[in-house]
């Protein structure tokens, strides 16, 4: 990976003109998102656990994480990857797993602070775990994200201010607040000293109105790869039911092998 793929990844995170990053989980969802002309692309590990049968957030899909960054490095997009928390509590294992990301050309990772147990993690391991990356993958764009409200922590704002200092401090260069209340999202932009990543949520703010707050990237998260679920279950049950599914013309035979590359094979 080349200093200047680093740096377009870092210049495409503008606050008030938010780089939109859909999330794939296999290679034909970042194909199909990169022959779509997005620049960057990111997977989404609940997309990634549940395409491979296994549960998300504990830590079971590591091997599965970077095979896929392995069959997506040949792809015409920049790359970041969602890494859970680092599948491991020792900072400097973390690192290393970036570093072998970095070695397939990954341009950026995503590290949030909830435990498999459903708690945050100190906030001060967390920083040390940015910070081990940092010093071993020094150009890495690391995505850290806050569950202070997923997780229904108290105060959850004074605990994501403090969190982001902290990650910011560590060297983080994003931070990304899933589940954060919209009317908090501008505050948020405004007081992080980061550029702040949000995730989208179908009926909240479009894409023009999280820029006018400040945000700097919108991520889809999990919702491609359940909204490709959803759809295939509601065809299937209008096909048994005899009724027009209504959907959109899905991709063809030739469309959809057309996106398949010799080194995916």
């Amino acid at each position: 990976m080349t200093t200047d793929e680093y740096r377009a990844f870092r210049e495409l995170h503008r606050p008030g003109d938010p780089l939109l990053l859909p999330n794939a989980w296999d290679h034909a969802s970042a194909a199909a998102l990169a022959a779509r002309g997005h620049r960057a692309i990111g997977t989404t590990s609940l997309g990634v656990a549940a395409a491979a049968g296994r549960p998300d957030a504990v830590r079971a899909t590591g091997a599965e994480t970077l095979e896929l960054a392995y069959r997506l490095r040949d792809l015409p997009t920049l790359l970041t990857v969602d890494v859970e928390d680092g599948f491991h509590d020792d900072p400097a294992e973390v690192a290393g797993f970036v570093g072998e990301l970095a070695a397939l050309g990954v341009v950026g990772v995503n590290l949030e602070d909830g435990r498999p147990d459903g708690r945050l993690a100190p906030a001060e391991h967390v920083a040390a775990v940015i910070a081990a990356v940092r010093a071993a993958v020094p150009q890495m764009v690391v995505n850290a994200r806050t569950d202070a409200w997923w997780l229904g922590v108290p105060a959850p704002l004074g605990e994501a201010r403090r969190r982001a200092a902290l990650f910011r401090a560590a060297g983080a260069d994003c931070l990304f607040v899933p589940g954060a209340p919209d009317d908090l999202v501008g505050v948020l932009a405004g007081e992080v000293g980061l550029p702040l990543n949000v995730l989208y949520r179908p009926g909240g703010p479009d894409l023009a109105a999280l820029g006018r707050l400040g945000v700097a990237r919108v991520s889809t998260g999990s919702l491609l790869f359940r909204a490709a679920l959803g759809a295939a279950l509601h065809l299937t049950d209008a096909i048994g039911a005899g009724r027009d599914p209504g959907l959109p013309a899905p991709p063809g035979y030739e469309e959809v092998q057309a996106l398949v590359q010799p080194s995916a094979t």
